[in-house]
Formats: C-alpha cells, sequence, structure tokens
C-alpha cells in the first residue's frame, strides 16, 4: 500500500482529541458504530470474499505475467538497475525513507498523543497486513486499532483519526490532478486524459470540501446528511438482505463536534503534512527515473507528476492490495507514451524499482514491528508515569 495510507482506515468514549491552541478541548462520545445483522447465510459473504480474492490474484497475475513484458522483458529491466550508480542508490534509498518518515509524521498531525516511533510502528505493522492480503485493509484496521488502544488511544479517538486522515488523503489524491495539470502546462500541452481527472479531481474535491465546510459548521446540516445518509443504508441493507442497526445521524453529528474541534487545532498541521507525504511519495519515483538514466528531456519531471497523479486518482478503489499491478501498468503506459520506444525498457525499470522500494520494505519491517510491539513494548512506548524507567 502507499505510504499515505495508509491503510484506509482503517465503537465509543470520551476523550480528548488534540492539543489545542488555547482551551482544552474534550471530545463528546460518538454513537453507536455502524453495524449490520446478518440475514443470510454465512456462505455466501465467504464465497464472495474467496472470488474477490481470486480476481485479485488472477488480476495481478495477468499484469506482471502478460501486460508489462509487453513494454520491456525483465533481462532488459534489470540491466537497467543493475546499470545505477551508487549515488543514484542511494538518492533512491534516502527518498523511500524520507516517505516514509513524512507518512509518521502525518499520523502524529492527526494524533498528537502518538509518539513518532509509535506512529512508525503502527503505519509499518498495517501496511505489511495491507500490502499482502487480498483483503488487507479490514485487518491493517485491526492490527493499528489493537496497537494504538494499548497505548491508550479510545475508540472515538481511533474513530475521529481514521476519518479525518482518510478524508485528508482523498482530498490530497483528487487535487494532485489539478496541480499537476497546471505544471505541466508550463512544459507541455497536458493530454486529454489529465484533463479529463483533473475537471473530476476539481469537482469532486469542490464537493467535498463545501460538504465538509458546511457539515463542521452546521448542526442542521450535519443531521440531514445523517438521515439521508441512513436511507441510503438502510436501502442497501435491505438489498443485500441484511438487518440495519445503526444509527448514522446520531455517529455523524458526533463526528462534527470532534472533527471541528480537531480541524480548528490541528487543520493547517494535517493539511500540510498531508501534502508533504503524498509529494514525498512522488519524489521516490522521479529519483528512480533519474536512477536509471532517464534525463529531464526523455521525462520531465512534470511528466513524471502528472502520471503519479492520474494513477493515484484511478487507485483510489482498493481493488488490489495496495494498487499492485495497476499502479505499475498505469504508470508504465503513461511515462512509455511520451519517453519515446528506446526508452521504455528504462522506464519499466524505474516503475518497477519505485514500486519495490515503496511497496516491499514495510513488509519485512512491519512484521519486526508487530513482534517489537507484541515482545517488547517498552522500547516503543516509555510508560510515562513517575518512577517509571
Amino acid at each position: 500500500m502507499d505510504q499515505t495510507t495508509p491503510a484506509l482506515a482503517d465503537g465509543t468514549v470520551a476523550v480528548a482529541i488534540a492539543e489545542p491552541l488555547t482551551a482544552p478541548v474534550t471530545a463528546e462520545p460518538l454513537a453507536e458504530p455502524v453495524t449490520s445483522t446478518p440475514m443470510t447465510s454465512p456462505r455466501r459473504p465467504r464465497l464472495a470474499k474467496i472470488l474477490r480474492t481470486a480476481g485479485s490474484i488472477a488480476l495481478v497475475a495477468a499484469i506482471f505475467g502478460f501486460a508489462v513484458p509487453h513494454f520491456a522483458s525483465y533481462r532488459s529491466v534489470w540491466a537497467s538497475t543493475a546499470a545505477m550508480t551508487w549515488p543514484h542508490v542511494l538518492l533512491v534509498a534516502v527518498a523511500a525513507a524520507a516517505s516514509m518518515a513524512s507518512t509518521w509524521i502525518m499520523i502524529c498531525a492527526v494524533l498528537p498523543t502518538i509518539r513518532l516511533r509509535e506512529a512508525a510502528v503502527v503505519n509499518l505493522g498495517s501496511n505489511a497486513v495491507a500490502n499482502t492480503l487480498p483483503a488487507g485493509g479490514a485487518l491493517a484496521m485491526g492490527v493499528s486499532w489493537a496497537m494504538l488502544s494499548s497505548w491508550g488511544v479510545g475508540t472515538a479517538q481511533y474513530v475521529l483519526y481514521t476519518l479525518v486522515s482518510g478524508v485528508w488523503n482523498v482530498f490530497a489524491r483528487l487535487g494532485l490532478p489539478v496541480l499537476a495539470l497546471l505544471v505541466l502546462a508550463t512544459a507541455a500541452r497536458p493530454g486529454g486524459g489529465l484533463i479529463a481527472a483533473a475537471a473530476v479531481g476539481l469537482l469532486l474535491l469542490a464537493a467535498m470540501a463545501v460538504g465538509l465546510a458546511l457539515l463542521v459548521r452546521s448542526e442542521a446540516f450535519a443531521f440531514r446528511a445523517g438521515r439521508a445518509l441512513q436511507y441510503a443504508a438502510v436501502t442497501a441493507c435491505r438489498l443485500i438482505r441484511r438487518r440495519a442497526t445503526f444509527d448514522v445521524p446520531g455517529s455523524l453529528l458526533g463526528f462534527r463536534r470532534q472533527a471541528g474541534a480537531l480541524i480548528a487545532a490541528r487543520g493547517w498541521r494535517i493539511t500540510v503534512t498531508t501534502a508533504a507525504a503524498n509529494l514525498t511519495l512522488w519524489l521516490v519515483l522521479l529519483a528512480c527515473l533519474r536512477g536509471v538514466g532517464l534525463s529531464q528531456a526523455q521525462v520531465s519531471w512534470q511528466t513524471s507528476l502528472a502520471a503519479y497523479a492520474f494513477v493515484r486518482l484511478l487507485t483510489v478503489l482498493p481493488i488490489t492490495p495496495g494498487g499492485l499491478g495497476i499502479t505499475e501498468l498505469g504508470l508504465i503506459g503513461i511515462l512509455t507514451a511520451g519517453a519515446g520506444h528506446q526508452a521504455t525498457a528504462q522506464v519499466t525499470a524505474a516503475v518497477l524499482l519505485y514500486r519495490a522500494v515503496t511497496y516491499l520494505p514495510p513488509i519485512p519491517l512491519g512484521a519486526v514491528a508487530c513482534l517489537a510491539w507484541r515482545y517488547t513494548p517498552g522500547l516503543i512506548h516509555a510508560s510515562s508515569e513517575p518512577g517509571a524507567a
């Protein structure tokens, strides 16, 4: 999964939300979480899950087995990667490390009670699950919740962290194509696909920003929106023959009060760190492109930003774990279109290297983080009680 996610996303008690700028802010409890009771046999959901998993595996296998070799053979990709100089290897490694660290800082911006090392452990642990399992997103939520709750993060605070960080990441994904379009216009004529993506992203971004502003500022709007969502959710549950047992309006009103306090106190920190986490991930891609020998004339940084933004928007829906296969194919297809036939192997090598250094390291590091959290918790979360070591 990309670092910024983290995962998505990934109950309810009264907790303090953030370190306020002026006076203390205490969060009010959220309503009961959204749940539904199955009215049918559990075999159908299990079968659907198996089919989704099989379809995801088949799609990834087809992309790496047939689609990627269509652009360049793996032998030529390896030759391009092996030709990298040590300064370029170091540049890619530093960029990848900075990308991971920027995500940890973003987590701390939303959860100020969490230290940087704790943010690193929860991010690496949840990403290790999300990047290896087809249904890893839901399991990653469980991993992150188990870790954070063991450090004193309450249910309501975790739900707020999940929702706010998720909304800000969606904002970033929708806004990136607009930024990329403006930047690309300074170097070349943008393609129709990027213009369309930027237009859709801008419209959705504006709608979500207005909706969030109204939700935070108007209790009446929050209640009406909650009733509309309640009706839609109940209708959906009826269609899938599940019994709805939730209170969306109450949950939304609780979220409104807590989110308003958090955004007022730390909104600018969350915005800056989210933007930094997304842009540092793109810098890893740019470092890989330069590392395999592609010059500005062959693949400009403006074009790489546009490709990155388009693919990030394309992978909003988690079809495969961490966008595996879809991200690679999208980036290769876009970047090779402007680089020329002779640079196809280098572009493919750069994209696969980018995905390797951003997708693979969290898996073993996350396993180590989970083991450290389980067996040596004192190394991660030092006790703050008087007299504690």
